[in-house]
């Protein structure tokens, strides 16, 4: 007997503001923008893409490609959709990057001719 399998939806066990801001806050520590592009598109599919993209400014078909897994969207689109899902971006400063070490000087010479 085949094990038959279902597609699974994030979108659809995503209900709670709570749990959504707890998946993009996830993603954005991470820094990587796949996986950003991806829970905004998540979030977005949970309360409505028709919704999100008319009050992000976008097309329903720009968005879906904007946050596919795949995408790169404009700092404008990314903007647009979180605030039109309710969030607001902060920063925090983290600790200080460990100082880069100063490039050996070349030395250059001349030949005198």
């Amino acid at each position: 007997m085949a094990t038959k399998t279902i597609p699974f939806d994030a979108a659809e066990h995503l209900r709670s503001p709570r749990s959504q801001a707890e998946l993009l806050s996830d993603a954005l520590e991470t820094g990587d923008a796949g996986y950003v592009a991806n829970a905004l598109g998540v979030i977005a599919r949970a309360r409505g893409m028709t919704d999100v993209a008319r009050d992000a400014g976008v097309t329903r078909e720009a968005l879906y490609k904007a946050l596919s897994q795949d995408g790169d969207p404009k700092l404008t689109t990314l903007l647009g959709v979180i605030k039109s899902l309710g969030f607001k971006l902060s920063a925090q400063k983290t600790s200080p990057p460990s100082p880069r070490k100063a490039a050996p000087r070349r030395r250059v010479y001349r030949i005198a001719g």
